[in-house]
């Protein structure tokens, strides 16, 4: 059987049944086919015709940095960490060269800052014993290093603070100034802080405490004695015996043993020493154990001078004559309102505030004392305080 169609190339087409080949060899000749065009290596583009979406190609999981591989997400980050800290660092350098600076200048030292550290200078020229090296003061060194009793209770009696012109030390007039000191750095210690002068005038009252420290048993709770004057200013009985007044000299050249006085009978003596620990405690409060100490030794010398009634100086012929002491009513306001402040405890803000205690010490009438501040009479400062 022939058929005749028309050729697409213009000519006739003759199909001959003959000449076909049947179905499966035609389904076998394209088999044939399909194998030999896949056993010829297929390039990138062909392959990824053949690729399902799930099998494309990986990114890569790692950065070769030539002497390190590194997880490519961890460079990322890093590159990323590393230019955010350098645009920081830009815009910090950028304000800090244009933005206004405000200096805080120290002000210029008038005239009573300029009186504050020299009034305080005196303090370091009136230092005994072994003296610091930033004393600040050229022309004074160690001097009567050996104060004290070798054969009594109060072996060391070194430090503390000459009272003028000679080498005596008085404890009471000496109590007073620490206490003085110690009221000032309460009230003003901004003030202090502002000058540069805290820290100085802090050592000055620490150097006063350690000495006092020294003057009586300051670890018991009851006492029946303590120092209240080393050196001597007496010529009374001739130019014999080498004293403080006898030849004035430097402190640093004193070779002679001193002379130690003590009282067993001296309210105002031990009451203004334990107005002197008690403010101090206030003072050094950020030092715990040393303002425990202090407030200690303030409460043993109150109680022996409410416990031994009388004034150091009845006793001491030497100490009417240099600083004679005319009652203890005062010293007894004053160290109670001080040891209120420092322990907090009421029992002395009753005793500080009692009628006839403020009586004895003429706060209730106007005699020629009244209103004077001063080392012998401290009504004023108790009654203010």
């Amino acid at each position: 059987m022939s058929m005749y169609g028309r050729d697409p190339w213009g000519g006739p087409l003759e199909i001959n049944t003959a000449d076909s080949a049947t179905d499966d060899d035609r389904s076998r000749n394209l088999n044939d086919l399909d194998r030999a065009a896949l056993s010829r290596p297929l390039d990138e583009t062909q392959q990824s015709w053949l690729l399902g979406p799930t099998e494309q190609k990986k990114k890569k999981k790692y950065v070769d940095l030539g002497c390190i591989i590194v997880s490519s997400k961890i460079f990322w980050w890093t590159v990323i960490v590393v230019a955010g800290a350098g645009v920081l660092a830009g815009l910090i350098a950028v304000l800090v060269k244009f933005v206004p600076h405000h200096h805080d200048h120290k002000p210029t030292p008038d005239n009573y800052t300029a009186a504050l550290t020299t009034a305080l200078k005196f303090f370091n020229a009136q230092r005994s014993g072994k003296l610091p090296k930033h004393n600040n003061i050229s022309w004074r060194g160690n001097s009567c290093t050996k104060d004290g009793d070798p054969s009594g209770q109060f072996k060391d009696l070194a430090g503390g603070y000459y009272d003028a012109g000679d080498a005596i030390k008085f404890n009471f007039p000496q109590s007073y100034a620490m206490t003085m000191l110690s009221w000032s750095v309460i009230e003003y210690s901004a003030k202090y802080e502002a000058s540069g002068e805290l820290n100085h005038v802090k050592e000055i009252i620490k150097w006063g405490t350690d000495y006092f420290l020294k003057t009586f048993n300051h670890t018991a709770d009851t006492i029946n004695v303590l120092v209240s004057q080393v050196g001597s200013g007496d010529t009374s009985g001739g130019m014999s015996t080498p004293n403080d007044h006898y030849c004035w000299t430097r402190p640093e050249d004193i070779d002679y043993e001193r002379p130690v006085a003590t009282c067993s009978s001296c309210s105002d003596l031990a009451a203004e020493m334990a107005a002197a620990l008690a403010s101090a405690s206030i003072v050094f409060k950020d030092n715990k154990a040393y303002s425990q100490k202090l407030v200690h030794g303030a409460r043993t010398l109150f109680k022996f001078s409410r416990d031994q009634r009388g004034r150091y100086s009845a006793s001491s012929t030497e100490a009417s004559q240099f600083y004679n002491s005319t009652s203890y009513w005062d010293e007894f306001l004053w160290a109670g309102t001080w040891l209120y402040y420092a322990t907090g405890n009421n029992t002395y803000l009753q005793l500080a505030t009692t009628n006839g205690i403020a009586r004895h010490a003429g706060a209730f009438w106007g005699g020629p004392d009244y209103g004077v501040f001063s080392w012998d009479n401290k009504l004023i400062g108790a009654q203010v305080s």
